[in-house]
């Protein structure tokens, strides 16, 4: 019989599973069923749990909130349109780009990896600073990096444009290529918070002084942890660019940032499953919001929300769960296959 510590890291990988089979059962049911709009939807979620489940992968597990991965999906979001934009728009849009990169266009998925990696670079190279300190002054470190990727990004017009927008971007983002990077990041978290940097990273979000005392370097499991979050923070920037085919360094600011956040502590913070259950919810809560604005007929009778209603009515929302459930609405639990059947399994798998 397989032993209790073997079954517990069996039913800890089965997360993945539960989780992208969701996903895959909501977009299979958007394409039977949905319109063109709902489907349009569908990738927008599926990029959002991209970018939340890449926040997790540092926030959740370290502790530290980070306000500066908007800043990490505008650097992967610009290289992925530097690379792929046809020679002639460049010209028009970006003038000053290098001659190399002026002239190259590349498929979108190596683009979209060497996206992630350049924004995985930029992680690692900011976060060498960054995370020498520690709580509060971290997370205001990171709201300054963010900063600064944004006014570099307002300004340099040259190479992306300033407050113009970048237009003419393939837009090759549907649910299913949204999915397939939904996944890969959901499998790359998991498999990061049961490695060893991320038990020991977790260790030391419950008590960095007894982590320490230990031998944890707390330091460089964060910035392990911040370089992987970075990367498919970069990927979920692209996947944006290339789902509504224009860029504004505005879209990669604070507004993003405050709704990937309250994705994450809606949920759940301490777990994986809130963090998907929290994009789920709220991008929910979002369209049903938003088609109410645009008016609803029931009946004879013509139904819409006063236009702002929308933002009142998902802080009303967040306040209420935050109240009701201080931990997120999976307080820190996983979703999991039925421990019986692992168990099952185990012993079949043993038999044989």
């Amino acid at each position: 019989m397989m032993g209790k510590h073997a079954q517990n890291r069996l039913l800890a990988y089965s997360t993945p599973i539960v989780l992208i089979g969701l996903l895959v059962l909501m977009a299979g049911m958007v394409s039977l069923f949905g319109d063109k709009a709902l489907a349009r939807t569908m990738a927008e979620t599926l990029v959002r749990v991209v970018l939340v489940v890449g926040l997790w992968i540092f926030v959740g597990n370290s502790g530290v909130v980070s306000f500066g991965h908007a800043g990490y999906m505008a650097i992967g979001a610009y290289c992925s349109a530097w690379l792929t934009l046809k020679p002639q728009m460049k010209s028009m849009f970006l003038p000053d780009l290098p001659q190399w990169l002026a002239q190259a266009e590349w498929p979108v998925l190596p683009a979209a990896i060497v996206s992630g990696l350049l924004a995985a670079l930029v992680a690692l190279i900011s976060g060498a600073a960054i995370l020498r300190l520690s709580g509060i002054a971290a997370s205001i470190a990171t709201f300054a990096f963010l900063a600064i990727v944004n006014t570099v990004y307002s300004n340099w017009e040259g190479v992306t444009g300033a407050t113009s927008s970048v237009v003419g971007l393939a837009r090759y983002v549907d649910q299913w290529v949204a999915l397939a990077w939904a996944a890969a990041a959901i499998i790359a978290a998991n498999l990061y918070a049961n490695s060893a940097s991320g038990l020991a990273l977790r260790a030391t979000r419950e008590d960095d002084v007894a982590a320490s005392a230990c031998g944890i370097d707390m330091y460089r499991h964060r910035l392990i942890a911040l370089v992987v979050s970075g990367f498919f923070t970069g990927v979920s920037g692209a996947l944006l660019g290339h789902s509504i085919g224009v860029l504004n360094p505005d879209s990669f600011y604070l507004n993003i940032t405050f709704i990937s956040l309250a994705m994450l502590v809606v949920g759940g913070i301490a777990s994986l499953s809130g963090a998907v259950i929290g994009v789920l919810s709220l991008s929910v809560l979002i369209e049903a919001l938003v088609r109410l604005e645009q008016g609803v007929t029931v009946g004879a009778t013509a139904f819409a929300l006063p236009s702002g209603a929308q933002e009142i009515l998902i802080g009303i929302v967040m306040i209420l769960i935050l109240v009701l459930r201080p931990s997120g609405l999976l307080a820190g639990k996983e979703l999991r296959l039925p421990q019986r059947g692992v168990t099952l399994k185990s012993k079949n798998t043993q038999t044989n």
